[in-house]
């Protein structure tokens, strides 16, 4: 038995040679939410603007222009240094400050989940007063709409807004920070080989 984990543990290790893929993952994943985050914010930057700064309907945020400017420039520059894999260390930081800033300022007051979930461990007041309205969508739906067609690629929710996806988009950032971009396929790693060794 000893010789086949043996054997097993060998053949896990023999990943390690094959582990530029992980943070070429990372980065790739988080490119387009980036993306799509910053480019959102910059096509309409100034009703970005406004909520961040409005107190009533908004984030009530001080200086409200220079963060919408910041955290907009952050995700869109973000976005096009990981997936060229330059600079990841580095713009790893801001965006982090960004999805930390995001989650206690936007999400943390609907607690942990994104999609509004009335069971489990995470499950509040608040994403089980949506259980009850999401059953009565899809009454309403049953009742006066096609609920088969209109379910047929995927399943009516309630978004509960959580901190579930900048807590994860944060984790990841930080193994970025830690790895780097990765071997082969990132700008940093040929730099590090010209300059640097």
């Amino acid at each position: 038995m000893l010789p086949f984990f043996n054997k097993a543990q060998q053949t896990l290790n023999s990943t390690a040679n094959a582990d530029f893929i992980a943070p070429l993952v990372l980065r790739l994943y988080l490119v387009p939410i980036l993306w799509m985050a910053g480019t959102k914010k910059y096509a309409s930057f100034d009703s970005t603007v406004e909520w961040f700064g409005n107190s009533e309907w908004g984030l009530g945020l001080p200086f409200p222009t220079l963060l919408a400017l910041l955290v907009t420039s952050v995700e869109i520059i973000g976005a096009i240094f990981l997936l060229f894999g330059f600079a990841v260390r580095w713009i790893s930081i801001p965006l982090i400050f960004t999805m930390i800033g995001a989650a206690l300022s936007v999400h943390w007051k609907n607690g942990w989940l994104a999609i509004a979930e009335p069971n489990g461990f995470f499950a509040n007041e608040r994403t089980m007063e949506a259980a009850t309205r999401l059953a009565k969508v899809k009454e309403i739906l049953h009742t006066h709409g096609n609920y088969e067609w209109l379910t047929e690629h995927g399943s009516v929710v309630i978004l509960n807004n959580g901190i579930e996806f900048a807590a994860t988009y944060t984790l990841m950032l930080l193994v970025l920070l830690f790895i780097g971009g990765g071997r082969y396929l990132s700008i940093d790693y040929w730099l590090v080989r010209k300059f640097i060794n």
